[in-house]
């Protein structure tokens, strides 16, 4: 019932709320047509309390991206970005869309329509993939692009709400009448920066599975703190703490050359059920690493980074598919480049 309840309810926000997240999109965007192509390549071991896995270790180019943005009219942006390298695999060309996307702006209100960025809160989640290099089991495991409409209203240049529907990330292709419905805070106060989201998110038909994501960075100059908590809970689980992530990361960036970061995951189910698909029941693994990055170019829209990171995992991860479990260690070092091939400027 309080299923019943809610689902209409979030649906309703869409009137309150403006799409927030940094890796969606740029609704400012002036140009006609602003074309780039991202590629990221790395070298990377992992070892298995002790034992090479060559099926995970060796050269791998992770990603290749091809992205347009551009403004129709006063107003009215579109963005698109597609992963090159990113299987079919419901035989589709929207498989390997990350988003496109129609977003039309008016004063403080938004509204945006097309596949989008799932509208989850936390610092981790909200960066680009090519950023990142050792993740959360949930991070893992979660599609984070899908279909959906959303709206939303800056409060002011520091805060805003966005609502959204999309189609669920746990469709099936026997099944794609399932939706989430999301609520986005995104705000910014002095060193202190939030994206919070509450979700509702169909994992079976009628049945849902509730988020809440609480995202938390504090700006320190030349150091910054992320720390993220979330919570998932379904009819029958214990609300709270039983079936959870926390992110933690500390950077330092003494110029605008080099990135230092130290990083810790921990994901927990003792839920004792089946109902949560991205940290599966059983699980309790925390990882620990650190890592650099190097830009030796950074000229306007043309970059080139190096980067290389180590990190370590243990306990125990319900899902042998992913690469971090028990007594884990994973290197990687590799080259990333982005190349802007084309602008075409409004006369």
């Amino acid at each position: 019932m309080k299923h019943k309840i809610i689902a209409p309810f979030a649906a309703a926000l869409l009137a309150w709320s403006v799409p927030a997240q940094a890796d969606g999109g740029d609704s400012d965007v002036q140009d006609i047509l602003s074309l780039d192509i991202e590629a990221r390549v790395d070298w990377q071991l992992a070892n298995y309390d002790g034992h090479t896995d060559d099926s995970n270790t060796g050269f791998k180019a992770r990603y290749l991206v091809i992205r347009a943005d551009g403004r129709i009219v006063p107003g009215l942006t579109y963005s698109w970005r597609q992963r090159l390298n990113k299987a079919h695999s419901d035989q589709s060309f929207f498989d390997a869309t990350d988003w496109v996307y129609l977003n039309w702006r008016v004063g403080k209100w938004n509204l945006q329509a097309g596949k989008e960025v799932v509208a989850i809160g936390g610092w981790e989640y909200d960066r680009a993939p090519i950023d990142l290099y050792g993740c959360s089991v949930f991070w893992n495991n979660i599609p984070c692009y899908d279909l959906g409409i959303s709206a939303g209203y800056h409060f002011s240049d520091s805060d805003a709400l966005t609502a959204q529907v999309v189609q669920s990330p746990f469709f099936t292709s026997s099944n794609r009448n399932m939706y989430a419905y999301n609520l986005l805070w995104s705000g910014s106060h002095g060193i202190f920066s939030a994206l919070y989201s509450a979700n509702l998110i169909e994992y079976d038909k009628g049945k849902y599975i509730n988020y809440l994501a609480l995202g938390n960075k504090f700006n320190f100059g030349k150091v910054s703190v992320e720390l993220d908590f979330m919570n998932r809970a379904a009819s029958g689980q214990t609300f709270m703490f039983k079936d959870c992530s926390v992110i933690g990361e500390v950077s330092y960036v003494p110029n605008d050359r080099w990135r230092v970061h130290a990083k810790m995951t921990y994901d927990v189910n003792r839920s004792g059920t089946s109902k949560d698909y991205t940290v599966l029941d059983g699980t309790e693994l925390t990882m620990a690493g650190a890592g650099v990055e190097f830009y030796p170019l950074r000229k306007g829209r043309h970059t080139l980074r190096v980067h290389a990171n180590c990190y370590y995992s243990w306990g125990h991860n319900a899902n042998e598919a992913d690469v971090m479990q028990n007594k884990t260690l994973f290197v990687s070092a590799g080259l990333t480049w982005d190349m802007n091939l084309l602008n075409i400027a409004r006369k």
